[in-house]
């Protein structure tokens, strides 16, 4: 559930950056007049307490140079000292963003499994940078510390079932419409324009609940498209349902047409306004459709 985890994680991630910046302001003082390595490394065994699950604890030089061999419970883990960590993200991007900051996930070089550093600037009284200090955690063992327990898991489990409920309610209301459809369609002793028609609408309908269920079930209870593109493609899925929709209605109105020509003309009217209607809703997805890129390349010129 590699997937799921990370998209886990892109939820927490903000909260989860909160936690490890509390953590290191509590243990770990800043902008001292005399502050030296003795004092990073109290502040380490402080949060070595609190956080039981990490990896390692370390500390770097203002250059990138690892200054102490890794604090961990693992024993293949307590090495590193004088190893350059200056190319990594928790230096620099601690050095030039100037706060603490959390990397994205990456693999361990020892364990192999996904890890994210939390890395906190360390400066003298006269703002000049002294040390780094950092925090590796599993992706894992830090959902464990940032994810709801208790009542709001129950919930969420609570919620998947239902969205479940609802999705195979909608999968046999489009097979059922799918079904209908073809057996019209299969009908060659007795074809006529209309059965064209409905099968059409049925298939068009079935079509369009099959998006819906697929959006619903990827995204409540798979937890997909968890990502800054997420909104998007829930924008992509409303698109096709409503193209759907306004098809099924395009040839319904067409068929009225036909029928109230042979049959009633006084009632074609009827048909006229079913017309209107789908051409407002046309105007109204093509409205859509239009706000929906400006919102997409704005968030693309901002990434």
């Amino acid at each position: 559930m590699l997937e799921r985890d990370i998209g886990e994680f892109s939820k927490i991630r903000y909260q989860a950056r909160a936690y490890m910046c509390f953590l290191f302001n509590r243990n770990i003082p800043n902008k001292l007049p005399l502050f030296n390595i003795d004092t990073a490394i109290k502040g380490l065994e402080k949060i070595q307490i609190e956080i039981k699950n990490f990896s390692a604890l370390y500390i770097l030089s203002a250059d990138g140079i690892q200054v102490i061999d890794n604090i961990s419970k693992n024993p293949k883990s307590r090495t590193g000292k004088s190893e350059n960590r200056s190319h990594r993200a928790y230096h620099y991007r601690a050095v030039k963003e100037k706060k603490c900051i959390l990397t994205d996930p990456y693999p361990c070089a020892i364990t192999g499994e996904l890890t994210v550093t939390a890395s906190y600037p360390i400066y003298n009284q006269k703002g000049q940078l002294q040390f780094i200090a950092c925090i590796d955690i599993t992706m894992k063992e830090l959902l464990k510390v940032i994810r709801p327990e208790g009542m709001n898991i129950v919930f969420e489990h609570f919620n998947k079932v239902v969205y479940s409920a609802f999705a195979l309610g909608l999968f046999i209301v489009a097979t059922l419409l799918f079904s209908r459809g073809v057996v019209h369609i299969m009908d060659f002793r007795s074809i006529k324009i209309e059965g064209i028609f409905e099968a059409t609408i049925l298939l068009t309908l079935s079509l369009a609940i099959f998006d819906l269920v697929k959006a619903i079930f990827e995204e409540e209870v798979l937890g997909k498209h968890n990502s800054k593109t997420a909104a998007f493609e829930i924008h992509k899925t409303m698109t096709k349902f409503l193209g759907s929709i306004i098809i099924a209605l395009a040839i319904e109105s067409l068929m009225l047409v036909f029928k109230f020509a042979i049959t009633g003309p006084e009632k074609i009217v009827y048909a006229v306004y079913l017309i209107g209607g789908v051409t407002m809703l046309l105007f109204g997805l093509t409205f859509y459709i239009k706000t929906t890129l400006k919102g997409r390349a704005k968030v693309d010129s901002n990434s």
